[in-house]
């Protein structure tokens, strides 16, 4: 099966101080009266916009959404496109390495090129979630028949 091959930004095209503003910005809207750990993602998308979203927990812990998870609804609810670069922060502005429910997620709308900016510095989705499940793997065969 044929893996993306999908080019990666050059990091330096990437204002990684202002994706971490605005991540540290909308951290502090978090709903997180349980574990108090306030977690906010800003995203670069392909036309340009920034988009955010902080996470929301519920008293049913397993039903709480990873900040990740708002940030690629309000890629969707404004228009779509593709994640470029994204980061993750805590309530003290430290940067978070997504979840791997989140990794799969960001994968879905960045792909193999997204830039991750993690605790160890930016890397590619690639690196960040090697061999990933994404859409190819369902049309290889669903289109296979």
């Amino acid at each position: 099966m044929a893996r993306s091959t999908e080019r990666v930004r050059p990091i330096s095209d990437v204002d990684f101080e202002v994706l971490r503003a605005r991540a540290i910005e909308i951290s502090a809207r978090a709903y997180a009266p349980y574990s108090h750990f306030p977690v906010g993602a800003a995203a670069l998308v392909d036309d340009g916009r920034i988009v955010t979203g902080c996470n929301v927990e519920n008293a049913a812990y397993g039903v709480a959404l990873c900040a990740e998870c708002g940030m690629v609804s309000e890629l969707i609810a404004t228009g779509g496109g593709r994640l470029v670069a994204v980061t993750c922060c805590n309530g003290l502005g430290e940067r978070l390495m997504p979840c791997g429910r989140c990794r799969q997620l960001l994968h879905e709308h960045g792909g193999d090129a997204l830039l991750v900016d993690t605790p160890q510095g930016v890397q590619p989705m690639s690196q960040v979630l090697p061999q990933a499940f994404g859409p190819a793997d369902i049309t290889h065969v669903t289109e296979s028949k």
